[in-house]
C-alpha cells in the first residue's frame, strides 16, 4: 500500500496539503482558493472527485480562507473542533460539519487521520497523522515548539510536512517589529530551521524517505538555505522545500524501506 502526498500551498499565504491512496484522498487545510485548488491539483494529474474531506488545523486565515467555497462546490465534509469553528466564523453548511476528538482516529475510505494537540497561538490548534496500512505521513506545521506528542508521531512517520518556518538570524536583523519576532519565537509561534533540524536529526526513522519542509517565512527564510541544512545530513531521506508559490511534484510513499 502506497499514500502519494503533495503539498499545493505552503507558508503564510495559504497553506494546502493533499494526502491520499488510489482511490480517495483528504486535505489538511485549504488556505487558497477554490479554483487555484483545483488548477494545481489539475496540473499534477490529480482529482477533486477523490477528496472526500477536509480537516482543519485551526482557524488563522491562511488555513481555511478557500473552505467555504471548495465545501459548497463539491459538497465535502469538513472536520473541524467546535472552537476552531466559533473562531473562524465559517460560513459552513451544518449538514457538511464533522467534530473530530484529539486521538480518536477518523476514517475516510481506506485513510485514517489522527489529531493532536500543538503549541500555537490559535484557539484549539492541532497536527495530524494520516495512515493508510502501515504507511504514515505527519502534517506537523505551525508548531511554537516540538512538544512530545509532535516527537512521537515524528518517529513514526514514513514521510512528513515538517514546518522549518524562520532562521533565526534572519529573524533577529529583519524588519518585523519586536512584538511580531516574540511571537514568531516564542513557543506557540513558529518552528525554527534549527528546531526542525534538531527533531530530525534526533527522532527521524530510518524509513523516512520524503521530508516537506513547510510554512517557509517569505522575509526570514531562504528555500536553498534550509535546503542545505537539511541535505548535509546525509540521510536517504529526500528533502523538498515546499513552495509559497505553487505545488509540489505528487511524491509516492511506501512501507517497503521498514
Amino acid at each position: 500500500m502506497s499514500l502519494y502526498i503533495t503539498s499545493l500551498n505552503s507558508g503564510s499565504n495559504g497553506n494546502c496539503y493533499y494526502i491520499g491512496n488510489e482511490t480517495e484522498a483528504i486535505l489538511i487545510d485549504a488556505g487558497i482558493s477554490c479554483r487555484e485548488t483545483e488548477k494545481r491539483m489539475t496540473r499534477l494529474g490529480l482529482s477533486m472527485s477523490r477528496v472526500k474531506a477536509i480537516f482543519v488545523s485551526h482557524e488563522h486565515t491562511d488555513h481555511i480562507k478557500g473552505i467555504p467555497v471548495i465545501i459548497r462546490k463539491h459538497q465535502l465534509p469538513v472536520y473541524i473542533t467546535p472552537d476552531t469553528m466559533t473562531s473562524g466564523r465559517l460560513d459552513i453548511q451544518e449538514s457538511l460539519i464533522r467534530r473530530f476528538i484529539s486521538y480518536e482516529p477518523v476514517t475516510i475510505g481506506g485513510l485514517r487521520v489522527t489529531a493532536f494537540p500543538k503549541l500555537h497561538d490559535a484557539v484549539e490548534p492541532h497536527s495530524f497523522m494520516v495512515s493508510s496500512a502501515e504507511v504514515n505521513i505527519g502534517i506537523f506545521t505551525d508548531i511554537g515548539a516540538p512538544c512530545e506528542q509532535l516527537i512521537h508521531h515524528f518517529k513514526q512517520c514514513h514521510a512528513a510536512f515538517l514546518e522549518a518556518n524562520y532562521d533565526e538570524t534572519m529573524l533577529e536583523t529583519g524588519r518585523y517589529p519586536y512584538f511580531l519576532k516574540n511571537r514568531i519565537r516564542g513557543g506557540h509561534g513558529h518552528l525554527s530551521n534549527t528546531q526542525a533540524l534538531e527533531l530530525f536529526r534526533q527522532h527521524r526513522p530510518e524509513y523516512m524517505t520524503h521530508l516537506l519542509l513547510s510554512h517557509l517565512s517569505r522575509d526570514n527564510n531562504n528555500p536553498e538555505l534550509v535546503h542545505q541544512l537539511f541535505a548535509q545530513e546525509g540521510t536517504d531521506t529526500e528533502i523538498v522545500v515546499a513552495s509559497r508559490d505553487q505545488e509540489t511534484s505528487v511524491f509516492r510513499v511506501s512501507a517497503k524501506n521498514v
